[in-house]
């Protein structure tokens, strides 16, 4: 154990952050399971064994991915894409189907789904932070950078879209960030935003899951009017989030863990807010501002651009992702099947969480290293 502490490397900070992300994930999940474990007709503690399994799992994968050089990224964000968008298209032909949504894929052997937008989303983030990066010299060039850029964006977005709008909302909102920070046109970025538009606009409006968007968005609009079945959700994220109070009412004394659908995963931060009350709360969302604020240290102070890009577009994906499921528990929008990230109960959404923290360690690592080189030459000098 002393051997594994003494090899971590990168951002200190950001190693606590996963460690108390941990901590509140397992205390919050084993208070929302009950239900779930009901339902299944098993013990809440087998359900909790297994979360407990995938987050060891994923700070072993994080562990392992921030030892490996983040250049190492750049050379395999071309093979990603080429394999997550057949995998898209196949998941939206052959995938699982849960409300009108395909999603998922089941992995033969392991009784898990892969969610294949996570892995979507790691590859339209290295592959941009690469393209961006090699291509300053000629970043104005239409023909050899936006096209490509702006494909990749587009394509990525409509095949996540067409099943799971709100993160594909979310990762267009990122890629348009990284084409700021790269310093593409005020004009082909507005061009790109504007192919986005048409893309949703069909999805809306054409794709399979029209009538469910048109009667969450009346739901949030005119609650008042709503269907209650359908309003339930975030209805008693709204009890639950009222009747916290200021310290909460204590490790396990929900009252709405019952009533509230996908208490443990999509609505984990309403059960935090009920236990915890509005300390826990504030707390919980300091965790992830703080976690922002270490992640764009790394990419300012990053001596590549590739580097910057890649660690500033995996914190924007993880912090938007978790400022726009707190703000649906709270009522501050529609609802959406977002997870907290790697506090939500969750598989593989768990891993990819934990690879994207790994990275950021990753490049973290080379703003560190190159300080103890120059320290060790200057020691060297001296004694000679």
């Amino acid at each position: 154990m002393h051997k594994i502490l003494s090899n971590t490397k990168g951002d200190r900070w950001i190693w606590l952050i996963v460690i108390l992300l941990s901590v509140i994930s397992l205390l919050a999940v084993y208070s929302a399971i009950g239900s779930l474990a009901y339902k299944r007709g098993v013990g809440t503690e087998s359900i909790l064994i297994k979360h407990l399994a995938m987050i060891v799992g994923g700070i072993a994968l994080m562990y392992l991915s921030h030892k490996i050089d983040y250049r190492y990224y750049r050379g395999i964000s071309k093979l990603l894409m080429i394999i997550t968008i057949p995998l898209l298209l196949y998941t939206l032909v052959f995938g699982h189907h849960v409300n009108e949504a395909s999603r998922w894929i089941p992995i033969p052997g392991t009784g898990l789904s892969f969610q294949t937008s996570d892995l979507a989303k790691l590859a339209l983030i290295t592959y941009l932070a690469r393209t961006l990066s090699i291509k300053q010299e000629n970043i104005k060039d239409v023909k050899q950078s936006f096209i490509p850029i702006m494909g990749a964006v587009c394509v990525v977005f409509a095949l996540i879209a067409w099943a799971n709008l709100s993160t594909a909302l979310m990762l267009f909102g990122v890629s348009v960030l990284l084409l700021i920070m790269g310093r593409i046109s005020v004009k082909q970025i507005a061009v790109v935003c504007l192919g986005g538009l048409v893309v949703l606009s069909g999805i809306v409006f054409l794709g399979p899951r029209r009538h469910m968007y048109i009667t969450r968005i009346e739901t949030y609009m005119h609650p008042e009017k709503a269907d209650p079945d359908k309003a339930q959700q975030s209805n008693h994220a709204k009890i639950a989030i009222a009747t916290g109070g200021i310290f909460g009412k204590g490790i396990g004394n929900s009252d709405e863990i019952n009533s509230l659908p996908e208490a443990y995963s999509d609505e984990i931060y309403a059960i935090i807010v009920e236990e915890y009350g509005l300390v826990g709360g504030v707390v919980l969302i300091g965790i992830y501002l703080f976690l922002l604020f270490r992640c764009i240290k790394i990419a300012t102070r990053a001596p590549k651009a590739f580097g910057t890009l890649l660690a500033a577009g995996l914190s924007f994906s993880l912090t938007i992702q978790a400022f726009a499921n707190m703000a649906v528990a709270v009522g501050l929008g529609p609802v959406t099947g977002i997870p907290l990230p790697f506090v939500s109960m969750g598989g593989t959404s768990i891993l990819f969480t934990s690879l994207a923290f790994g990275i950021i360690l990753s490049v973290s690592r080379d703003i560190d290293e190159p300080k103890k080189v120059i320290v060790g030459e200057i020691k060297e000098v001296a004694m000679a």
